[in-house]
């Protein structure tokens, strides 16, 4: 033979010789179901630490759409010298699409204490006066949009926010207007 060639070893039957597990080598039912139990155990560990996640991303989406929607509205103002003049609703394409063609819709599900029908939707009413007062038509110089925040997010704490044309006011009452969807 030459340098660097190699033999090739052949069984019989002319064919290579593989490494076969013999009778007795491998894994025992045991051993497979404590691999299956130890990797089922840190799927729920990562799952369960992936909850808090998803709590926080969509409490930061909700903060996110409602200075979307403030900046949109204060744009709508400048060019219309009114915000606009909506009864209480809740924001949907139909009502708000004078101000954003696509607006923003709160995720779902709701988080915390927040209630599923009068505080996880973004719920947007024009105002006038001081104090605020409904406004559906002529120029309306306010507004109040309330959402609801399932825990602390960005210096804003868990519980129902108004934002308004000042900023974004916390707490029970926070908008003073009844707003219903």
């Amino acid at each position: 033979m030459k340098g660097g060639e190699k033999m090739i070893k052949l069984n019989k039957k002319g064919f290579t010789h593989h490494l076969f597990l013999k009778k007795g080598e491998g894994f025992t039912l045991i051993e497979l179901l404590v691999v299956i139990a130890i990797i089922a155990l840190l799927s729920t560990i990562a799952v369960v630490s992936l909850g808090g996640a998803r709590v926080k991303a969509r409490d930061a989406k909700r903060v996110a759409d409602v200075k979307q929607m403030q900046t949109a509205l204060e744009m709508y103002f400048n060019n219309n010298n009114s915000y606009l003049p909506l009864a209480s609703a809740t924001i949907t394409a139909t009502n708000f699409n004078a101000v954003i063609k696509t607006p923003p819709l709160a995720p779902t599900p709701r988080d915390g204490t927040c209630s599923e029908t009068t505080e996880n939707p973004y719920i947007y009413a024009a105002t006038e006066g001081t104090p605020a007062a409904a406004c559906t038509t002529g120029l309306c110089h306010g507004y109040q949009i309330q959402f609801c925040l399932g825990a602390t997010t960005g210096g804003l704490s868990a519980g129902v926010h108004c934002a308004t044309q000042d900023g974004i006011e916390t707490g029970i009452g926070a908008c003073s207007i009844a707003i219903t969807p």
